[in-house]
């Protein structure tokens, strides 16, 4: 039996409610005890119904918005995405617009959210919806797969909140959520261990309403109680950020966006890098798709 004691207060205009937890959350994969259930939903639910987050792709059913949230919200904070989301989709509005588009003008706009090589498979895959199913985002996770740049997380997340299919998967607040409840004294929690519990938790009527309660309650917890998820199995801590190949590789992209032909020596002069390193990581980028080389000079690709 595992056993966890929970106990939190919210407020709703200016009202207080306690809402506790102390008893075992168990299941098996043979059966699912019905009150350890309605219990977690209660605390979940309750939670979100007075804190949940107001997000702007929560406000659609687009398919096609959803498609560009999921990926700009891979490995990337919701603070900055929030930052970019509308006006991506101000300037590159559905999927046609967004596969027709140039590779720079993509570029441009995604800067600031890091990750580029993201940028490329988002569009690669808007031009894949667009050339084989006619502009609208397939229902089955197993074609969105095929797809480049999302894998199966990805796929179960634009396809429950797209169409409120319910599906099954595991990202980073819901793991901590699982981990917090149902294994409070586990050094090392696998998501094996986890993929059942959110299976069997699942509300298959709501599922899009319950997994943005689950993320919700997830990112309370990280505010309230340290390091849950470092006792995730697939724990790994973060590279630095600042002077790794990641963030030249930003500053490179930037800087071609300013001025579009430049030689690897001016990006490096520009951005002061070691001219070698920089020469490394533009040929990488130009390998990716990123850039092209033309009479000596680096320009972005598209």
């Amino acid at each position: 039996m595992v056993r966890s004691t929970h106990n939190w207060r919210n407020g709703v205009e200016g009202k207080h409610e306690r809402v506790s937890i102390s008893s075992g959350l168990s299941f098996s994969k043979k059966s699912t005890r019905d009150k350890d259930r309605e219990r977690f939903h209660h605390i979940i639910k309750t939670f979100y119904r007075d804190r949940g987050r107001t997000l702007p792709w929560r406000k659609t059913r687009d398919p096609y918005a959803i498609f560009i949230s999921e990926f700009m919200l891979q490995q990337t904070q919701v603070e900055r995405v929030l930052k970019k989301y509308e006006p991506f989709i101000s300037v590159f509005p559905d999927f046609s617009s967004l596969a027709h588009a140039p590779l720079h003008r993509v570029i441009g706009l995604w800067q600031g959210l890091g990750y580029n090589r993201r940028c490329i498979y988002m569009k690669q895959s808007a031009e894949s919806v667009v050339q084989r199913f006619g502009g609208t985002l397939p229902e089955a996770a197993e074609q969105l797969i095929a797809l480049p740049g999302i894998g199966k997380t990805t796929a179960a997340a634009m396809v429950t909140f797209a169409y409120n299919i319910p599906t099954v998967f595991v990202e980073t607040n819901i793991r901590r959520v699982f981990i917090h409840f149902f294994f409070p004294d586990s050094p090392e929690v696998s998501d094996t261990e986890i993929f059942p519990l959110v299976e069997k938790t699942l509300d298959r009527e709501e599922p899009r309403q319950w997994y943005y309660a689950l993320m919700d309650y997830g990112v309370w917890l990280k505010k309230r109680f340290k390091n849950i998820n470092h006792r995730s199995k697939g724990y790994r801590k973060q590279p630095a950020f600042t002077d790794s190949d990641r963030q030249i590789r930003g500053k490179v992209l930037k800087t071609l966006i300013a001025e579009p032909r430049l030689s690897g020596y001016e990006i490096a002069e520009r951005i002061s890098v070691n001219n070698a390193r920089v020469q490394k990581i533009i040929l990488k980028l130009a390998e990716e798709g990123f850039l092209k080389h033309e009479d000596g000079a680096y320009s972005l690709e598209g």
